[in-house]
């Protein structure tokens, strides 16, 4: 069955870094755009990143720009999210996103939490 399960979040400083995995398996990995999206209590989920199937196209949100990096392993099935000078903003769960081509199908994982706190 399809399953995408996050791993790499935790407790960071603001200032420090972290790098978030997610491990696809279940379909066709290449074949799907993969994104990582975001959700704090109280608030909408929102995207953070965003990569093509071939990897060479990437899209962020503005509150993350110049400070994450998003990227795909086609090879090992596994898209990553490293993410670099955290603030105490970014503290959400985020959540591994797969969609493929029309008629889109899409998947979650499950969430992995992420804190940035003193």
């Amino acid at each position: 069955q399809v399953q995408l399960v996050e791993s790499g979040g935790g407790l960071v400083q603001p200032g420090g870094s972290l790098r978030l995995s997610c491990a696809a398996s279940g379909f066709t990995f290449s074949t799907y755009a993969m994104s990582w999206y975001r959700q704090a209590p109280g608030k909408e989920r929102e995207l953070v990143a965003s990569i093509s199937t071939s990897g060479l196209n990437t899209n962020y949100a503005d509150s993350v720009k110049g400070r994450f990096t998003i990227s795909r392993d086609n090879g090992a099935n596994t898209v990553s999210l490293q993410m670099n000078s955290l603030k105490p903003e970014d503290t959400a769960g985020y959540y591994c996103n797969a969609i493929s081509p029309p008629p889109a199908r899409q998947y979650w994982g499950q969430g992995t939490q992420v804190t940035v706190s003193l």
